[in-house]
């Protein structure tokens, strides 16, 4: 279908209708990006949570730029700090594609989580092999500072919901992929490694919730990624999940947790963790 053709109200297009295929409306916004950016396939995605927003500008050469709005199934973002784009980006030292996700559905917005795994699903109608999911997050580890990128080796999904729907089984061992992970070691071998614990939010944790978080086995703590990774081995995708540990979660320090907070130690950490995200991608 050509984007002239769309109609944001087609209801071929409506995540929100039980009726509706959500595979079908990825496909749909795959076509949409095709014909806009003019890249038949893109080779990987990125999903860029708080701090990670550079990596797209120092991975290549952004081919071009769309407001996902104008996209099938994406939605402007919400939150303060999140971007509201699809940037197609021809990666530095080869021919291969990047699709870069700005535009993340947190499920805290009440939109759905149809619209949560719309990213990845359309990430892998477009043709992708391999998504990065990163994220900012609450660090339960000590030595953990504010600015300290981790590696997902898997999480604890506390949202109450799936992804999946109807009679959809899926094997979800080695999620994170155990081979990009010693990848991106290759690139940085200090990076360490932990377990996300995804609650739903809005909310910060509470410090009794932060340490059950911790005696289940967690390390990190946030509002995304998890839902995405799920509908991601639904569809396909080799994953990589990373971690920047923007704060200490409630009761791990004694200062008081603020979102300005989490943007601020993004910022911060910003240009490092970007130029390591690119040297990881280009060896995918």
């Amino acid at each position: 279908m050509s984007h002239a053709a769309y109609d944001a109200a087609d209801p071929a297009a409506d995540l929100d209708d039980p009726a509706t295929d959500p595979a079908a409306v990825a496909r749909l916004a795959a076509s949409v990006i095709a014909e806009r950016t003019g890249v038949e396939r893109h080779d990987v995605a990125l999903v860029l949570g708080s701090g990670w927003g550079g990596a797209a500008d120092v991975l290549g050469e952004t081919v071009a730029e769309l407001p996902a709005a104008e996209v099938p199934g994406f939605t402007a973002p919400v939150v303060v700090g999140h971007g509201g784009t699809l940037r197609s980006v021809r990666i530095e030292g080869g021919d291969k594609h990047a699709l870069v996700l700005g535009a993340r559905s947190h499920f805290y917005e009440g939109r759905g989580v149809r619209r949560v795994a719309h990213g990845v699903r359309t990430a892998a109608a477009a043709g992708a092999s391999t998504v990065v999911l990163t994220n900012g997050c609450g660090g339960l580890e000590p030595e953990w500072p504010a600015g300290t990128p981790v590696l997902i080796s898997d999480h604890i999904n506390l949202t109450g919901a799936s992804p999946l729907e109807g009679a959809t089984f899926v094997d979800l061992t080695d999620l994170y992929s155990s081979r990009l992970r010693e990848l991106a070691r290759q690139v940085d071998p200090s990076l360490a490694e932990g377990v996300y614990v995804q609650f739903r939010g809005p909310h910060y944790e509470t410090p009794a919730e932060v340490q059950m978080a911790h005696r289940m086995g967690g390390h990190l703590v946030g509002m995304s990624t998890a839902l995405e990774a799920i509908a991601a081995r639904h569809a396909g995708l080799e994953i990589l999940g990373i971690s920047l540990v923007t704060n200490p979660a409630a009761g791990i320090s004694e200062e008081a947790l603020s979102h300005e907070e989490v943007l601020e130690a993004g910022r911060a950490a910003g240009p490092r963790i970007s130029r390591l995200l690119a040297d990881i991608v280009r060896r995918l």
